[in-house]
């Protein structure tokens, strides 16, 4: 399962890093986010391999102390990156539609950069901790393990879920819940008093997808990861063997979805980006017209040697 998110998340988010930095000119503030948010994925795809290779290897780390604590330390700030800017995405969004006015003037692209610098500033901060335990030796199996905890880190491990199960799930989902019934409730109401304004179909049509795929990237892909660890965490001293082996097979279930977040993210960019389809499309044409002048200067070429 790894091995599939990695090829699919690796084609759609390279495909569309692609996109985004050859019309970067013509971005916007949503689009920095979705930018961000591409780099994101595609630094934890990087380190994907290495997770495929410990579960392949019955759950025995070969490949050394520094490799383990960069393949832990770049999933959670994938994880946590990936939420923030999903939330600072909703923002950008509801602010377009719900105050479309003073949105032009507070809603920039330096602003957005700056936004997007200090959520990598917080998160790598704040996972930090998780650079701190790489792997070591399980006195149980004689294996060496990298990404289960340590018995004795297990106190510091429970804090540290906590306070990213806040600030780092709870506070960016409410945020987004409160963004997403504010962009519902005003094209409802635009809709019913057939105003358009800043609210035109189009903009309305991408904010209620973007709705969509952010909701299912929750649902699916960061809620269950939450729920479990937290679950897992506080019933772990009082578990027996077979309780503890049926957790650990379910950490690795939940953590294979909230790495899927890598697959729906380059659907976020097809079907709510700002003009990302016409994007491609003015590429291709690009890429066509560069094709066609080529032709033609080989013709003029091989008319001219003709000639000669």
């Amino acid at each position: 399962m790894y091995s599939i998110i990695t090829v699919l998340s690796l084609l759609g988010n390279g495909f569309a890093l692609v996109v985004l930095l050859r019309t970067y000119k013509k971005s916007s503030p949503f689009q920095v986010y979705m930018l961000n948010l591409v780099v994101s994925d595609l630094l934890c795809i990087c380190a994907l391999p290495l997770r495929v290779i410990y579960y392949a290897n019955q759950g025995e780390w070969g490949l050394g102390d520094f490799l383990c604590r960069i393949s832990s330390y770049s999933f959670y700030v994938n994880l946590y990156c990936s939420i923030l800017f999903m939330a600072a995405m909703s923002v950008s969004r509801f602010l377009a539609i719900v105050f479309p006015v003073q949105n032009m003037g507070l809603v920039t692209k330096c602003r957005a950069r700056l936004a997007c610098v200090a959520i990598w500033v917080f998160v790598c901060t704040a996972s930090s901790p998780f650079l701190m335990s790489g792997q070591y030796k399980d006195a149980r199996t004689n294996k060496t393990k990298c990404f289960e905890p340590r018995n004795s880190a297990r106190s510091k491990l429970r804090a540290l879920s906590y306070f990213s199960l806040v600030v780092g799930f709870l506070l960016p989902f409410l945020v987004i819940l409160v963004c997403s019934a504010g962009i519902i409730r005003t094209l409802v109401l635009r809709k019913a008093a057939a105003v358009g304004g800043a609210g035109t179909p189009e903009v309305g049509t991408r904010a209620i997808r973007m709705i969509v795929i952010v909701m299912t990237t929750f649902l699916v892909s960061f809620t269950p990861y939450h729920v479990q660890r937290s679950v897992h965490l506080d019933t772990m001293r009082n578990e027996d063997c077979e309780s503890q082996v049926f957790a650990q097979k379910l950490v690795v279930v939940t953590l294979c979805l909230a790495k899927s977040n890598c697959c729906f993210d380059p659907l976020l960019y097809f079907f709510s980006g700002e003009g990302f389809r016409r994007r491609m499309s003015s590429i291709r044409g690009s890429m066509q017209q560069t094709s066609l002048l080529d032709r033609g200067k080989t013709a003029k070429r091989a008319k001219g040697q003709q000639m000669s």
